[in-house]
């Protein structure tokens, strides 16, 4: 069989860290052992009934079953605006500051496609999300890490980013509430990445995904929306996969700087072609009736948190301070490496984690653990992790 060579824009792709976790995964599980996954980022509850049953009818619209608008249709991009005025009291204009997009993922990777030269730099949360490492490479530009260290409370200091790597600079991903590390944004950094923004000619892409996800005094995160002067250096992209566990629907709109949604809406046309119609009658249900079902998520999720937390207290193990999202981040115990630390959980007691490496170089010496799983399995994932600490202490 003839074997044709990938492109060099393929050979650049980075590893897909959750896909090789995934495959781990998958061979422990297939051998039989009992494992207890905490390494997803998969929403464990079903789509809201009234969101089903919006889609359900939907389909049955004729008008529907043609080609979409190739930049969606005006009524959810109204719906995305009427959502951040009722959320965040901003307002936004749907007709040139709302794109549609097939999933925040697919979004992050188009924008550097849409904004990158090669050679250009793109600043990164290190720790974060990977898949901001992919669309980099594609456009065949430079990817800089910005340090999220604990003492700085998992934000960057743009004060010690190299002035010539600035001078380069034209893209930089943020995201709060911070996946890995639970990490929220203040009013004050939100303001002083405008200020950074504009200086350098940076556009900022803060990626919103658990943005309705917040605990304890910051159970609303702040949109980097809200801040004045915001739309004149970015965007925000918000899913609907975390609200709303539509994960698998794979619906997200970027919202902000018409420049940056003119230049997705044109990548898109090349790509997409919008999403099927129906699906977004039902997402704009989802953004526009009662939202009872997201403040029941978030007490969910709250509770979850807290089992982890006080399990943890107990051991002596120390957790980072989760504010949002649904994942908390672990301080490995003394004399292992997040890999190490992972291995050993899942080898001894059943546990499978995500070892902070795999999130950048910053993410080493914790564990990422998600709180996609129900009260009763976090409930015996203590009990493991107090299991794993005896045998450790025996040994």
């Amino acid at each position: 069989m003839k074997t044709f060579p990938q492109s060099e824009t393929l050979k650049r792709l980075p590893d897909q860290f959750f896909a090789t976790l995934v495959k781990k995964l998958n061979t422990y599980q297939n051998q039989g052992h009992d494992i207890l996954n905490l390494g997803q980022g998969n929403p464990d509850q079903p789509t809201p009934p009234h969101i089903v049953q919006s889609l359900q009818k939907a389909s049955e619209n004729p008008v529907y079953h043609k080609y979409p608008p190739f930049k969606g249709f005006d009524f959810l991009k109204e719906a995305v605006a009427e959502f951040y005025k009722r959320e965040y009291d901003v307002d936004v204009d749907p007709s040139s500051e709302v794109a549609i997009m097939s999933g925040s993922k697919a979004g992050l990777v188009e924008l550097s496609q849409c904004l990158l030269n090669p050679g250009d730099i793109a600043l990164v949360p290190d720790p974060g999300y990977p898949d901001y490492w992919s669309g980099v490479s594609i456009a065949d530009a430079v990817m800089k890490s910005m340090p999220l260290l604990r003492e700085n409370d998992f934000l960057p200091d743009y004060a010690q980013l190299d002035h010539d790597i600035l001078e380069k600079a034209k893209l930089m991903f943020l995201n709060y509430p911070n996946n890995p590390s639970g990490a929220v944004a203040s009013e004050e950094f939100f303001q002083e990445t405008i200020d950074f923004a504009d200086k350098h000619d940076v556009c900022v892409v803060h990626d919103f995904a658990y943005g309705a996800i917040g605990f304890d005094e910051h159970k609303k995160p702040l949109s980097f929306l809200q801040m004045p002067g915001s739309k004149e250096v970015g965007i925000e992209i918000y899913t609907m996969s975390k609200t709303y566990n539509m994960a698998g629907w794979r619906v997200a709109f970027a919202v902000g700087n018409p420049s940056v949604v003119e230049a997705i809406e044109l990548i898109q046309d090349h790509y997409h072609v919008s999403l099927f119609g129906a699906l977004q009658e039902a997402t704009a249900t989802a953004l526009l009736e009662p939202q009872d079902s997201v403040k029941e998520l978030r007490k969910t999720y709250e509770e979850r948190r807290n089992i982890l937390a006080r399990g943890f207290e107990e051991l002596g193990w120390e957790l980072m301070p989760c504010k949002g999202s649904f994942f908390v981040w672990l301080k490995v115990p003394e004399g292992y490496s997040s890999q190490s630390f992972a291995d050993a959980l899942l080898d001894q007691v059943g546990l499978f984690v995500a070892p902070g490496v795999g999130f950048g170089t910053y993410g080493e010496g914790y564990v990422r653990i998600g709180l996609n799983n129900s009260k009763e399995d976090l409930e015996e994932s203590i009990r493991r992790f107090k299991k794993f600490q005896k045998t450790e202490s025996e040994r």
